[in-house]
């Protein structure tokens, strides 16, 4: 508990930093970073379960999907180079090179599970969290050496305070009550007790934080009620989040996707909550919320 302390304090200041301090284009840089050591992690979860990937393919594919979705909607918007369409040329591209990348090998008894599996470490990590490099740049001002708009900081601080409480209230109301399991063949710690408290969690935080904003994300204008379903919706979503990653883990024979954040494992397991919300906030918020 001591280490993950430590480590949550510095992890939000690292995040203050890079929501006040750091200009657009470094922040994209480090989106890309987190997911593709995140996609890495996933990787190597799948060889663990015996599972041979196309590591360098897959990753390759996953990082020009977050670069390029960051600079569609930014510096090269005024080229006509849509977000969406950079989406579906990467994931067409990255299909139809995996497919064929499996003629050659012989000796590869998996070759469905091969081809499967580099193909989810895509979708699962660079496309769920490429919805956070629209939410953040989704109406950035200037790409100069500004730091990011306030809609783009204000979002992106909502969605990772949201889910993060989240899993705060989940991890120290099922430690004090729970006594239901929740799936306990994916993952026998967590409990139907902890799993409304990371609700109501979710839910309180995100009405918090509307209240502290006067309901202003940016240019999106939430209502009491969207506070409150966005809760709940955000908080729905990280447990569905968590769960899938223990069903990979699990599968794979390990604990933690990694080791590189101290008391808390690898990247993969501080934003697999999140994965599973992002682009649940952004359908809502385009369709929904006034300002979108």
């Amino acid at each position: 508990m001591k280490k993950r302390l430590i480590t949550g304090v510095l992890l939000v200041g690292a995040l203050l930093f890079i929501a006040y301090v750091l200009p657009p284009l470094g922040v994209l840089l480090i989106l890309a970073a987190v997911a593709a050591v995140g996609q890495l992690e996933f990787y190597a979860l799948m060889n663990r379960a015996g599972i041979p990937v196309f590591r360098f393919m897959g990753l390759t594919y996953g990082t020009l999907l977050i670069l390029g979705t960051g600079l569609a909607v930014g510096p090269l918007s005024y080229l006509g180079i849509h977000a969406d369409r950079w989406e579906q040329v990467v994931l067409f591209a990255a299909l139809m090179t995996i497919l064929v990348r499996q003629f050659p090998q012989k000796h590869n008894l998996a070759p469905l599970q091969t081809m499967g599996c580099t193909l989810l470490g895509i979708w699962y990590v660079p496309y769920l969290f490429n919805y956070f490099t629209r939410l953040v740049f989704i109406a950035q001002p200037s790409w100069g050496t500004e730091p990011l708009g306030a809609t783009g900081r204000s979002v992106g601080l909502y969605v990772l305070l949201v889910v993060k409480m989240g899993d705060v209230g989940a991890y120290f109301t099922g430690s004090r009550y729970g006594k239901h399991k929740l799936f306990p063949r994916i993952s026998p710690n967590k409990t139907w007790e902890g799993f409304t408290g990371g609700i109501v969690a979710a839910a309180v935080s995100s009405v918090l934080f509307h209240v502290l904003v006067g309901g202003c994300l940016g240019v999106f204008r939430l209502t009491g009620w969207d506070a409150v379903i966005l809760g709940l919706v955000l908080g729905c979503a990280g447990v569905l989040g968590d769960l899938f990653e223990s069903l990979v883990k699990r599968a794979s024979g390990v604990k933690d996707s990694g080791e590189i954040v101290p008391g808390m494992g690898g990247i993969l397991d501080i934003i697999d909550s999140l994965l599973f919300g992002l682009p649940l906030l952004y359908a809502y918020l385009l369709l929904f919320v006034d300002g979108a």
